[in-house]
């Protein structure tokens, strides 16, 4: 497959780049750093900084030349990172202390009221504060991706918790998203919210653009995306992502 004509490849991470908080293995790296050396990429995300950090970043080499190329937009488009020699914040859609109280008080309300009980195992924080985001998580943030794909494989549970969540915080977005993690973030602050970021500060049209993810069908944590008109590919996972893009580079 011939390299695409756009100005901007844009992909998800979780599920598309590597499986759910899991670092890219080194082929896809390798591959991604030789897409980044002929492409501007922005990677998009749910999960927040620190995770592009362990999950993401770790896997590449740091280089000047050609990092320039790549944009980073984590807890669902809510931030955006650029390279100036290091990682600098272009902008960040924060929630305030009060905010977060009443999105942290209705997503506990709504938990019990779903029937969610914490199981008797879980990898990390179950609620966590992501600045920009509260992102809820079923069995923690690091659990492992065998218990994760176990847990809700039909999303009938975080279905029944965003059904009850919703009405609570009518000014807040609340979306499924991963493999057993819920998003809050401001209302329309999301995958499109960024990718209309990136089109405002890149200078680059959203026809220029192609958008890469495992989640692209309605109510999947890719589809905003989708909303935006922007060209997509979906991909069944980080396999089939690899293969695109060795496709890309080797052509």
């Amino acid at each position: 497959m011939a390299l695409p004509d756009k100005d901007l490849i844009i992909f998800d991470l979780d599920g598309t780049l590597s499986q759910s908080k899991m670092p890219m293995d080194t082929e896809m790296s390798g591959d991604f750093m030789a897409l980044i050396r002929v492409k501007r990429v922005a990677v998009i995300s749910g999960g927040g900084w620190r995770q592009f950090e362990t999950q993401f970043l770790a896997s590449l080499p740091i280089s000047a030349d050609y990092m320039t190329n790549l944009v980073l937009l984590p807890t669902s488009g809510t931030r955006m990172y650029a390279w100036r020699g290091s990682w600098c914040e272009q902008y960040a859609e924060h929630l305030s202390p009060k905010e977060k109280e009443q999105v942290m008080t209705s997503l506990h309300d709504s938990l019990i009221q779903a029937g969610y009980e914490e199981p008797a195992k879980v990898w990390g924080e179950i609620i966590e504060d992501r600045g920009s985001q509260v992102t809820f998580s079923a069995l923690g943030q690091h659990a492992p991706i065998e218990e994760k794909r176990k847990w809700d494989p039909d999303r009938v549970v975080r279905e029944k918790i965003t059904g009850i969540l919703r009405p609570k915080l009518p000014t807040f977005d609340v979306r499924i998203g991963g493999t057993t993690s819920i998003d809050i973030t401001h209302r329309g602050v999301n995958k499109a919210y960024g990718i209309h970021k990136l089109e405002s500060m890149l200078k680059i049209p959203i026809e220029r653009m192609l958008f890469v993810g495992d989640a692209l069908f309605y109510g999947g944590n890719d589809y905003p995306a989708k909303t935006t008109g922007v060209d997509c590919i979906q991909v069944a996972g980080p396999e089939e992502t690899k293969k695109l893009i060795t496709d890309w580079v080797r052509s």
